[in-house]
């Protein structure tokens, strides 16, 4: 007999989503009613899916399309960190800080403002709430059951290999699909109390904009947050322990958003470490610095973007025979776990963590638990978007990480400033770099830097994907202008790398028998 799983909260104890207004309250009725009865459990299920973030759904949905007896569990929101705390109200304030940043730049278009610009804070951020909350319906109670998923809200654990416990009844199964995700790590910092700190999970609730914010962290979030707030008027102080913006990608991107960053006042604070944090009269008092080096930043607000944690806490693995760590659920190239009968997707076992990622890890997730399938993970091409301006794509390995790997690269590089779309937008600062392997015509990895980046990326990912090389970039006809023609530029200039010493000294000897002016023999 398996042991009762803890009865989940009453619904009114849940958390509110703040501020307590009407799009919020809609938002909830669909990913979280309060009046919600979990179904009666009657048998075994085909697939269990504990998390309903974009993995467990695609999972879940997925599973019920073909067929299979689904149960979700999710213990708050459906929809997961992308629909309530990432990439919806993260993209929908993007695009209102992108809009105040061209009304003041305007002028160089030949359009004049009279007077500064003003932002109402409290109107985007309704703006984000209300959008949130109409595309919620997708993730909705009410969709997921009309799809026939049994949703159950409440806490999940394993109380066996093979049954999950959720409000008091117990689910067995067949397989089972771990997709509980990540949360915002803690930074451990003298002063700062708990709770004190804006994470991605808080800094949606704000009505009102901080003065001076200090974002602590500068990779993905980080730098698009500290933008955001920068260009809706906040005083932004970016501080990072390495002496870069966005380690994890070329050198050169580090730089271009660097300059950019400072172009648009945000203070940088690269190679330093926050110490510290006092109180004071006029604000935070925030100690930075190095061993040998301290100075102070006063603050109205910090956020934190110091990384993820995986959510692995409570779901009781070791009972389900699931093997994890400080990284998260431990799984081989087929997204199996150390108990065969238990998978995972998304962001609570994977380096990856993203919501696109997480849906291509959930559809193999489904091949393989459902249908025996053998797809690995190791196959998957996942680029990655940093939605800053410019935006930064990338996709399969940088330079330096080909090295690492032993591989020989050749590197084609052309900037925006060679691009007349580009020239056109005034977004001539970026570029776009490909690496091909040294011998032959196989995309290795690339980076984008350009206003769109994000959208320009899935012609390389399916280059690499279908093992198309620079040639056929070379050949394919984009239209102009556009700022993906600097893909085609690249393409073009791979195949000039072609026409060896020999290959032109035939050509020219050709074309001069062609042209008359002798008869042709091809040992001159």
């Amino acid at each position: 007999m398996s042991e009762a799983a803890p009865v989940g909260p009453p619904r009114s104890e849940f958390p509110l989503i703040l501020p307590d207004d009407e799009h919020n309250r809609a938002l909830v009725s669909h990913v979280h009613p309060h009046n919600w009865q979990n179904p009666r459990v009657s048998g075994r299920y085909n697939l269990v899916v504990l998390g309903a973030g974009t993995a467990g759904l695609v999972c879940a949905v997925g599973a019920a399309g073909l067929g299979a007896r689904v149960a979700l569990v999710e213990r708050h929101l459906l929809g997961g960190d992308c629909l309530n705390y990432g990439c919806v109200p993260s993209k929908a304030l993007i695009r209102c800080a992108r809009a105040a940043h061209a009304v003041r730049h305007a002028e160089v278009f030949g359009v004049r403002v009279g007077g500064p610009v003003e932002v109402d804070f409290a109107a985007i951020m309704e703006r984000m709430r209300r959008l949130r909350a109409r595309i919620s319906h997708h993730d909705s109670a009410e969709r997921l059951q009309s799809l026939g998923v049994d949703l159950f809200l409440g806490e999940a654990r394993f109380t066996s290999p093979d049954t999950v416990a959720v409000g008091g009844q117990t689910l067995p199964f067949a397989r089972a699909v771990i997709a509980t995700g990540a949360r915002a790590a803690p930074l451990e910092l003298p002063g700062l109390e708990a709770g004190a700190s804006l994470t991605n999970e808080t800094v949606f609730t704000l009505t009102r904009l901080p003065p001076r914010l200090a974002v602590i962290g500068a990779g993905p979030i980080g730098c698009e947050l500290g933008q955001v707030f920068a260009r809706l008027g906040s005083t932004v102080h970016l501080i990072n322990r390495s002496d870069r913006l966005l380690g994890k990608e070329e050198p050169l991107v580090s730089e271009v958003l660097r300059r950019q960053f400072e172009r648009e006042g945000i203070i940088l604070h690269l190679g330093v470490l926050p110490l510290r944090v006092e109180p004071t009269e006029r604000g935070t008092k925030l100690v930075l610095g190095t061993e040998n080096e301290q100075h102070a930043v006063i603050v109205d607000a910090i956020l934190l973007a110091v990384g993820r944690l995986p959510n692995v806490e409570g779901l009781g693995l070791p009972e389900a025979e699931v093997q994890y760590d400080h990284l998260g659920v431990r799984v081989d190239d087929f997204l199996r776990t150390s108990n065969r009968r238990i998978y995972a997707a998304g962001d609570i076992c994977s380096s990856y963590k993203f919501t696109h990622a997480a849906d291509a890890m959930a559809r193999l997730v489904l091949r393989n638990a459902l249908f025996h399938g053998r797809s690995r993970a190791s196959n998957l091409i996942i680029p990655r978007c940093t939605y800053t301006d410019p935006e930064i794509a990338h996709v399969g390995l940088t330079a330096e990480e080909a090295r690492q790997q032993g591989l020989e690269v050749r590197t084609f590089q052309v900037p925006l400033t060679e691009i007349d779309r580009a020239i056109l937008e005034d977004d001539t600062e970026g570029f776009a770099l490909i690496h091909v392997h040294k011998r032959k015509d196989r995309i290795l990895g690339a980076t984008l830097v350009a206003a769109h980046a994000g959208e320009m990326i899935g012609e390389i990912v399916l280059a690499m994907g279908a093992r198309l090389g620079l040639a056929t970039l070379s050949g394919t006809i984009h239209p102009y202008p556009t700022e993906a023609e600097a893909v085609k530029r690249i393409g073009d200039a791979y195949q000039k790398t072609r026409l060896t010493p020999w290959i032109a000294w035939c050509f020219r000897k050709f074309l001069r028998w062609q042209r008359g002016e002798r008869p042709w023999n091809p040992f001159w």
